[in-house]
């Protein structure tokens, strides 16, 4: 029985991904296919960028997280210390788990059971990440007064890697905005705010539509990621409320106050999204070389010299590249792969 619902949920997870939607549409559906089986009173799922596994965008199920615990779950979610993040899920070889089978010390001292779900009456959760290829492209977390069973987490596990491919689908869509000027923020080493452009309140107000406290969350969790880095810096891409795609980036300042972290906040350029536009059409490494030469508008036996290989060769790659893209000519190929203000798909 298990295994038929899996299988039905999984193909109706693959129709939803040739349908054309965007994320949150493919999300919400997903999250009716998967409450059929596994209901719960709360969800939330995201999408993550698949380089930082910081959250991209979030959709929530038909009844809502109160808008006051969403900044306090957040800060859970990036602060280091809770079980289960979908950071740390993202970075173990498996896709789902129960707070009931962590340690019981890192379960009990759980700010988010503690704090957000006991209060609201429930007492469980299941969480999950969406994996493609090696690859972490989204993440879900159910809450419910009852324990989730092992049958609904083998179920959770067996539809995963389907919701995963039609959420890399979905990344390769997204509205390119220009406008709004770039902002920067000064965080201190408690993570607050010390300064900030005139710019920033612009952009607060436009990512607290989609949550309150949604920029200041995304202004410590990349803050916390540049002072984790041996580099110092940090980058992740989030959506805005429309859609579009954003870049966050922040970067130790050195001085005499070592612990403070420059942030900065402005729309993605074409160049900020063609790696996870690679990853998301399933490019092999020699295959994204070849694309960097094809965009640079260099012709056949040139791209063959500088990368060492033969011509037929690089016509192998680049026919495996089109196949994957849907492109047709090199042209198209550079439109898809480089959008500028337009809709990619």
């Amino acid at each position: 029985m298990w295994e038929g619902r899996a299988l039905a949920a999984r193909r109706d997870v693959a129709a939803l991904a040739t349908a054309g939607l965007g994320l949150a549409e493919l999300h919400r559906a997903a999250i009716d296919v998967v409450g059929r089986v596994v209901p719960a009173d709360l969800v939330c799922w995201a999408s993550l960028d698949p380089d930082t596994a910081v959250i991209s965008s979030m959709t929530s199920g038909a009844t809502r997280i109160p808008p006051r615990y969403e900044p306090l779950l957040a800060t859970f979610e990036y602060g280091g210390a809770e079980p289960h993040t979908f950071a740390e899920l993202a970075r173990r070889p498996g896709s789902v788990a129960r707070l009931s089978d962590a340690p019981g010390r890192d379960a009990a001292r759980c700010g988010r059971l503690n704090e957000v779900w006991r209060p609201l009456g429930l007492r469980h959760e299941l969480r999950a990440v969406f994996r493609a290829d090696g690859t972490c492209w989204g993440a879900a977390g159910m809450v419910r007064r009852g324990e989730f069973t092992d049958r609904e987490s083998e179920f959770v596990a067996s539809v995963a890697p389907a919701i995963a491919t039609a959420t890399r689908l979905a990344a390769r869509c997204g509205r390119h905005r220009g406008g709004g000027d770039p902002a920067i923020v000064v965080v201190g080493g408690d993570g607050t705010p010390r300064a900030a452009t005139a710019a920033a309140r612009a952009w607060q107000e436009e990512f607290d539509e989609i949550a309150p406290g949604r920029f200041a969350v995304l202004v410590r969790a990349v803050a916390v990621g540049a002072r984790s880095a041996a580099s110092g810096t940090f980058r992740a891409r989030v959506r805005d409320a429309s859609g579009g795609w954003v870049v966050v980036r922040a970067g130790r300042l050195i001085g005499e106050d070592d612990a403070e972290t420059v942030v900065t906040v402005e729309r993605a350029s074409a160049d900020d999204l063609l790696g996870l536009l690679f990853a998301a059409y399933g490019l092999t490494a020699r295959e994204r070389e070849v694309c960097h030469e094809v965009i640079a508008g260099r012709s056949t036996s040139d791209i063959a010299v500088r990368l060492a290989i033969s011509a037929h060769t690089v016509q192998d790659h680049l026919k495996s590249v089109f196949g994957k893209v849907g492109a047709r000519s090199r042209g198209e190929l550079v439109a898809t792969l480089r959008p500028e203000d337009r809709t990619t798909g």
